[in-house]
């Protein structure tokens, strides 16, 4: 049986963590939501009616079951460590949960992730009592020097936000993987359910997912695909995967047998 994933003392069962943008409707999220067996879900906090108001456009939160799923606001859109920090309180003093997915990247092109800025938001989040899980480059340096700091995971791009490439970044991982003291989660860039696989099979805790589902043309059945993936991807790893070798190994010797 799957060992269960625990991040700041909090066990998951699933280690499949999903995003809520760019689906066609809340039903659909909703749907995928329940079919993938994620246990945390990330929620934008610009997309998220944090004044009780009742925006229209910005209701979110009301499709998402708290008693079902753990909340991860995060900070996508901040552009500097002082509005990520900003957004992560103003979503604590909401009543949101005070853990955060802390986002910075300024770049529109590319959204790769500002390491200054984040390592300073962290460190002043994790003074503050939040339970930060930072999205960074596949940095190890930056990995290590934020998991000493006290982040509760590090996440390490695979490749570019929503770009679907797969694991771009493989070297860096495995460093990021062997030297960590806390859960690595790769995020972005997972454009199919053998990425998911590749990444738990290195040895990854968990992978985030969003654009691959939520874009496909049935997202309900692509959260099964990935949920699948993840499952099986972990139980290979854990199970130890067969070393690889240069030269061609027969699974049926003939030893002694023509003589």
């Amino acid at each position: 049986m799957s060992q269960s994933l625990v991040i700041a003392g909090r066990s998951f069962r699933s280690r499949l963590i999903l995003g809520t943008g760019k689906f066609s409707s809340p039903q659909a999220m909703g749907d995928a939501l329940d079919a993938s067996g994620a246990e945390m879900v990330t929620v934008a906090l610009r997309r998220a009616d944090l004044s009780g108001k009742g925006d229209a456009f910005a209701n979110i939160l009301d499709f998402i079951d708290p008693k079902k799923f753990l909340l991860l606001p995060n900070t996508s859109g901040a552009m500097n460590a002082a509005e990520a920090v900003r957004l992560a309180r103003l979503a604590a003093a909401a009543g949101l949960p005070k853990w955060i997915k802390l986002e910075i990247h300024p770049d529109p092109r590319y959204l790769l992730p500002d390491p200054v800025e984040t390592l300073q938001a962290a460190e002043i989040l994790i003074k503050d009592g939040f339970t930060v899980l930072p999205y960074i480059n596949a940095d190890p340096i930056l990995a290590k020097r934020l998991q000493d700091a006290g982040a509760a995971t590090v996440m390490p791009l695979g490749s570019p936000i929503g770009s679907n490439r797969g694991i771009q970044t493989r070297d860096q991982i495995r460093i990021i993987i062997e030297q960590a003291t806390v859960p690595v989660v790769v995020d972005a860039g997972l454009g199919a359910p053998s990425h998911a696989a590749e990444a738990m099979e290195m040895g990854a805790d968990a992978v985030l997912v969003n654009t691959a589902i939520a874009v496909a043309s049935d997202p309900l059945r692509m959260a099964v695909a990935f949920k699948m993936a993840v499952e099986a991807g972990r139980a290979a790893f854990e199970s130890g995967l067969a070393s690889p070798t240069e030269t061609a190994a027969p699974t049926s010797p003939l030893t002694a047998f023509l003589d």
